[in-house]
């Protein structure tokens, strides 16, 4: 049986937090970056290994998202917490992107799409929405009209 030893006897510039800091996000794995969430393993994984699980058994970080919290709660040593922190972060990551495209007016098809990608993205099943707008194509709000099953939406 080798000797497994915590991730804060490792080399600093190992450890993900330290490597984050030092080099910037970009610079880890996705494991690595689900790690930092996770913040701590579990008896007998580090946070890294249940990273390493989780990227692996889900598909990378779009399983993750796609992923239903049951399904990630599923795998042993992620509970309701970490589910919802990795939950939370993704959606964090899809709503600055949103903010980065989001237009003065929606001129073209293209808007709207870069707009709405980010929102749909990840998701399992279909949904139908509206977006509202003004005489000069201005977001005035955006509503859930329906959500379907993975190949239709009723409306």
């Amino acid at each position: 049986m080798t000797e497994r030893f915590p991730i804060r006897k490792w080399p600093e510039g190992e450890r993900p937090r330290e490597k984050l800091i030092q080099c910037g996000a970009e610079s880890l794995t996705d494991a690595e970056l689900v790690a930092i969430l996770l913040r701590v393993g579990n008896e007998g994984s580090s946070a890294i290994d249940m990273g390493r699980l989780l990227v692996d058994e889900l598909g990378g970080l779009q399983g993750i998202d796609r992923a239903h919290t049951e399904e990630i709660m599923a795998i042993k040593g992620l509970g309701i917490a970490k589910t919802a922190q990795l939950k939370a972060a993704i959606e964090i990551g899809k709503r600055v992107r949103r903010l980065n495209v989001l237009p003065m007016s929606f001129d073209s098809a293209e808007a709207i799409a870069a707009y709405c990608y980010p929102k749909f993205e990840g998701k399992r099943d279909e949904q139908f929405i509206a977006l509202l707008l003004d005489g000069q194509n201005n977001l005035l709000a955006e509503r859930l009209i329906s959500e379907g099953i993975p190949t239709q939406s009723v409306v």
